[in-house]
């Protein structure tokens, strides 16, 4: 069985990860229309699929000959694709990370929840093979993780006239989703309590260039005795110091447990630690990233039961977001 899609927004990851996982899983999806807030964009990417460009997401998202929805980039659009979407009894696959308030979230998780419908949060980095693997070592090798640090640093994006893709504050909002997501699927279990510190620079000071959380999985009202993550993220190198970023380059994320010590570079090198000495292993004979995460979907598309947990791990992503905020403005912890 094929899927018939539509591409509403292409985003900053079309050329290296969509679009070659379309193309690699032809027998799958069929990419019948393309929408894009940039016309030109759209019909570049429809001619190398055989596919349409259309006006507008409501066109799109209406077409009978469309069975799901790719939203991969917010654009202006925002939450309203994923709105119609339900309204219509599509599937969505939501590639874009969307700077939510908390009635805005819970509106949304209760559109999709009473639609029906099939919902997949792109969460890279949990599916790449590192993070496979550093599962499988928790559970046979490592044991259970005591201490996590999840750390991103990158330039300071110079804006750029007729820039179609992420703002630089949307970037940074996706990059710690993702990271809070990474950190609470490691630890399989939900954090109780979050702090969350940010800076912020520029003429006006209201430029957001570094974003620190910590993730406290203790148990409720004993705070500091359990689990914990420290994530980090960062904006403050200047464009064009490239070897800036790459010097001494921290893992994407290091996990100190009960048995071991392991460091990951995402999305395939792992290498860890025990009383054996040191291990590495790279995984890059796995398949590519982009065709792991549209493969999720088209199973969870397919599929005679509703899967609810991809909703419900990206609201709580979301949420833990809007918590560190919260901690931020009001200078203490937060439970959740």
């Amino acid at each position: 069985m094929r899927l018939r899609v539509g591409l509403i927004g292409l985003g900053d990851f079309w050329q290296t990860r969509h679009a070659p996982a379309l193309r690699a899983l032809s027998d799958r999806f069929e990419v019948r229309a393309i929408c894009d807030q940039v016309r030109h964009r759209a019909e570049q990417a429809a001619a190398g699929f055989h596919a349409e460009a259309v006006d507008g997401y409501h066109v799109l998202v209406q077409r009978e000959d469309i069975d799901a929805v790719l939203v991969l980039s917010p654009q202006w659009f925002r939450e309203l694709p994923i709105l119609a979407a339900c309204d219509s009894g599509k599937a969505v696959y939501c590639a874009a990370g969307l700077e939510l308030a908390p009635d805005e979230a819970q509106s949304i998780k209760r559109r999709v929840e009473e639609a029906g419908i099939a919902f997949v949060a792109e969460f890279p980095w949990r599916h790449a093979p590192a993070t496979l693997r550093l599962k499988e070592l928790i559970a046979t090798q490592l044991g259970r993780p005591r201490l996590l640090f999840c750390h991103q640093r990158s330039i300071i994006e110079e804006p750029t006239a007729g820039r179609t893709e992420s703002r630089p504050d949307q970037t940074m909002f996706r990059h710690i989703i993702g990271q809070v997501d990474l950190c609470r699927y490691v630890m399989d279990c939900r954090p109780t309590y979050v702090m969350g510190v940010m800076h912020f620079s520029g003429e006006d000071g209201k430029t957001e260039d570094y974003r620190m959380l910590n993730l406290d999985f203790s148990p409720p009202g004993k705070p500091g005795m359990g689990p914990t993550a420290q994530i980090s993220c960062g904006r403050y190198v200047p464009a064009g110091w490239e070897e800036a970023i790459s010097f001494r380059p921290l893992p994407a994320l290091q996990a100190s447990c009960e048995n071991g010590i392991a460091f990951v570079d995402l999305p395939t090198t792992l290498v860890w630690f025990n009383e054996a000495g040191r291990h590495q292993e790279s995984l890059d004979s796995e398949r590519p990233l982009g065709e792991m995460l549209l493969t999720h979907f088209y199973r969870s598309v397919t599929s005679l039961v509703r899967r609810s947990s991809d909703l419900e791990d990206a609201y709580l992503a979301l949420s833990v977001v809007q918590a560190a905020w919260r901690s931020h403005e009001e200078g203490h912890r937060v439970e959740l």
